[in-house]
């Protein structure tokens, strides 16, 4: 290999490919869960809400002149999730390029095509074509396989999370060099006797080879980055995403092709590949443990609580600093002789953010992070939430002192008066005469978490939502089951509604043209539509403007 490239970059080369790394599995795993808040993330059935025997009113001509002048939330979110898988697997396919399976790979094949004399540029370009339509193949075949019902219903079905959340281990494991995922070796050398036919075709099978070969380390990114675009529920989900790994991968072979003389700034092949693998395997680690803290609160387990959650990340990114520093080493690891500048701000970068998340642990927000971690009310010591306006005032259920249905399974944040029951919410809004605020939430819902993180504890929010409105959260992801006198067969979607997840799902679809979460919805006593609904606003003064104008249409 060293014939193709010259010496070796200074320690800040190897230290910019670790960062983008570190950069690449945030924007993944934050794309990720972002995006899968554009769709219902749970088993989503639409259907008329409650049973026939106690149909909820119909909506009012109001509300239909609402609906068919306002865009869905989940319609208008749609491109902007199509676009974050693409960027996700642009960054991943751009980390794959540091793994040690492809970057020794990039001199060879490039100086294959400008030996070839002519036609070397139009040869690479081909190259790179069928790299992309490999990987493209691949993504649409998830979708053919899995189906567009079955991908929306990935995420947060427990078998399946937990399954990702197994995978997700498997593949840190195997970066931090436990083992090495490969495929079988037959399958390469067939692909790679192809090869040599000569032709378009061949370029073909080369494109195909790199693939197989480089599977060990580009396994479980594209693992990662399929579970992803699969969970988000978007039909081209999984194609989109390979679309831009693959871009990623054929980009550099056609650009080195065009200009060989690049190649002498590439940094040569050494032990600080193994060094990206092993930090990618510290963020595949943590990434897995959200797939099991969607389990956890879906079925109500409380195994896995916020504090548990903060502890394992906190251990997690205290490990990847001291690596980072030298103070860990790992199989396949090569003697650390310094630690560079680069290298050391990137530790006390990840070592900071180790320290920034210690105050969670006794309630802090971490607002950053809010997304990511289990809701506030699941802390068992939170100094946070009664700090805000005091305990005794958070909570303004004076007039109906009754425990509220479903309170013994949901807990509203911020220790706020919540009702888990539509019908039962809409008969105490008639009954004291207030306008409704239905939130449209579910557990896997990170956009719902940072909004109740963010947004709702904002004082020009909070006042609004605790005295001026009932609230009524409807978790659309709940895998509780219903009584059997409440399950019914819907007249909208002839499927057996059975959990109250799948009715609240329902009552989303059917009254409000809408499955995405968070999804805000103003009602006044009588069920009529006050606002258009409207998704995640991440502006306190706007999303404070929208419940203002909300009490303004109910007077």
């Amino acid at each position: 290999m060293s014939k193709f490239a010259v010496k070796l970059l200074s320690g800040q080369a190897k230290t910019l490919a670790v960062l983008t790394l570190l950069i690449f599995l945030s924007l993944v795993s934050g794309q990720r869960l972002m995006a899968q808040d554009t769709v219902s993330s749970a088993d989503v059935q639409f259907a008329d809400a409650p049973a026939p025997s106690a149909p909820l009113k119909k909506i009012t001509g109001q509300q239909q002149t609402f609906k068919t002048t306002s865009v869905p939330v989940k319609n208008a979110e749609r491109p902007q999730t199509l676009w974050s898988i693409f960027i996700a697997g642009l960054l991943g396919g751009f980390a794959a390029l540091l793994m040690p399976c492809i970057f020794p790979m990039l001199p060879l094949t490039v100086s294959y095509f400008t030996k070839s004399g002519k036609g070397a540029v139009s040869r690479a370009l081909l190259y790179g074509l069928f790299i992309i339509l490999i990987y493209v193949i691949l993504g649409l075949a998830v979708t053919i396989i899995f189906g567009a019902d079955a991908l929306n219903n990935l995420s947060t079905n427990g078998v399946f999370n937990f399954f990702f959340f197994l995978l997700l281990v498997a593949f840190a494991a195997s970066f931090l060099g436990a083992f090495e995922l490969t495929l079988p070796s037959s399958w390469v050398n067939k692909m790679d006797q192809n090869s040599d036919k000569g032709g378009i075709a061949a370029l073909f099978f080369m494109a195909a080879t790199l693939s197989l070969v480089s599977f060990s380390c580009t396994g479980p990114i594209i693992g990662t980055l399929l579970v992803q675009a699969a969970t988000t529920g978007a039909l081209m989900g999984p194609a989109i995403g390979m679309f831009g790994f693959s871009v990623a991968l054929a980009i550099p072979f056609a650009l080195f092709a065009l200009f060989p003389g690049l190649m002498k700034s590439l940094p040569k092949s050494g032990g600080w590949l193994n060094s990206v693998k092993v930090v990618l395997g510290f963020l595949e680690l943590a990434l897995a443990l959200k797939f099991l803290s969607n389990v956890d609160l879906t079925y109500h387990w409380h195994w896995f609580d916020r504090e548990v959650f903060l502890v394992l990340w906190i251990v997690i990114f205290a490990l990847m600093g001291f690596y980072l520093l030298g103070k860990l080493k790992l199989s396949h690891d090569s003697g650390l002789a310094y630690v560079s500048v680069p290298r050391l701000f990137l530790a006390i970068i990840v070592l900071s953010f180790t320290v920034y998340m210690v105050p969670g642990l006794w309630g802090a927000p971490l607002k950053s992070i809010a997304a990511f971690l289990p809701p506030q009310d699941t802390q068992d010591f939170d100094l946070y939430t009664a700090s805000l306006t005091g305990a005794s005032s958070l909570s303004t259920n004076t007039n109906n002192s009754m425990p509220h249905k479903y309170s013994a399974l949901f807990h509203a944040p911020l220790k706020l008066d919540a009702f888990f029951d539509y019908k039962e919410g809409m008969a105490y809004a008639q009954k004291v005469h207030k306008p409704v605020l239905i939130d449209f939430t579910g557990h896997a819902c990170v956009n719902c978490r940072k909004m109740e993180a963010t947004i709702w504890p904002d004082r020009s929010v909070l006042p609004l939502i605790r005295d001026k409105y009932v609230l009524i959260q409807l978790y659309v992801d709940d895998k509780t089951m219903l009584a059997d006198s409440e399950q019914y067969v819907s007249n909208f979607s002839h499927k057996q509604i059975t959990t109250i997840g799948a009715l609240n799902s329902d009552i989303q679809a059917s009254r409000f043209n809408s499955n995405s979460q968070p999804d805000y919805v103003l009602l006044n006593d009588n069920e009529t539509l006050l606002l258009p609904p409207q998704g995640a606003d991440y502006d306190a003064a706007a999303y404070s403007s929208y419940l203002k104008a909300g009490l303004g249409a109910f007077k």
